[in-house]
């Protein structure tokens, strides 16, 4: 991999971003700092409820986190409808990655012509039920491809292996085409199941319950990086 991703990458075998949708939000600076060294980005989910059936976060996080974390990687999945509505909100506050579902606009080309423009990196998710065939066309466009390994919404969900399938596609149309997009999972995603993803293709690891719902992040993440090395 070369160019914008192998930076993002930093030579790095794979990436770790804990979700803070499943960390106790009374103590997020806590919890954040507990697991500082173990993660590489930091995940937020934005959730509208009417796309996705809760609601979640909102620039206002993005922005102090900017602040109390200075020098962490902040990735910022927006599941929102439409999401073109939602990109200036958001860019204002300098996340580094800034993720549109496909499946919540029908104007994705401006949407992510308008991230970049704006100064963030611009990525794509798909759901479980979204073939990686409905965004061939504009993977060229993306620094990042978010496969959605459950029906996006809430933490804790299990693993649907099925949709780790695409991990393979996207890896081979990556290469057939000459292109540089990260790949991401988020769902499920845990030290069982880590050294695979890895092993198929993934480079950024996306664990919220799994780390932050556990008697001990620290040692919890620490057997996430362990598991995903071996892949």
């Amino acid at each position: 991999m070369t160019g914008a991703s192998a930076s993002l990458k930093g030579g790095k075998k794979f990436l770790l971003a804990p979700s803070l949708l499943d960390a106790d939000l009374m103590r997020l600076g806590e919890e954040i700092k507990r697991v500082e060294g173990l993660f590489d980005w930091i995940h937020v989910d934005v959730m509208d409820g009417h796309f996705v059936p809760n609601l979640s976060f909102g620039p206002g996080l993005v922005s102090s986190l900017r602040r109390g974390f200075p020098n962490s990687f902040i990735d910022v999945h927006i599941m929102v409808e439409p999401a073109e509505r939602f990109v200036d909100m958001f860019t204002g506050v300098s996340p580094d990655i800034l993720t549109v579902q496909v499946e919540a606009t029908k104007h994705i080309h401006r949407v992510l012509q308008s991230i970049r423009a704006a100064g963030a990196r611009p990525g794509i998710a798909i759901n479980p039920g979204t073939p990686v065939s409905a965004i061939e066309t504009i993977l060229h466009m993306a620094d990042l491809v978010l496969v959605m390994t459950v029906n996006p919404g809430f933490g804790a969900q299990t693993f649907l292996p099925e949709a780790a399938a695409k991990l393979k596609e996207l890896v081979r149309f990556r290469v057939v085409h000459s292109l540089d997009y990260l790949i991401e999972v988020d769902g499920g995603v845990n030290a069982r199941n880590a050294s695979l993803l890895v092993s198929t293709g993934c480079d950024v690891l996306v664990a919220g319950s799994a780390i932050f719902k556990q008697a001990d992040p620290v040692s919890a993440a620490s057997a996430i990086r362990e598991s995903a090395s071996r892949g």
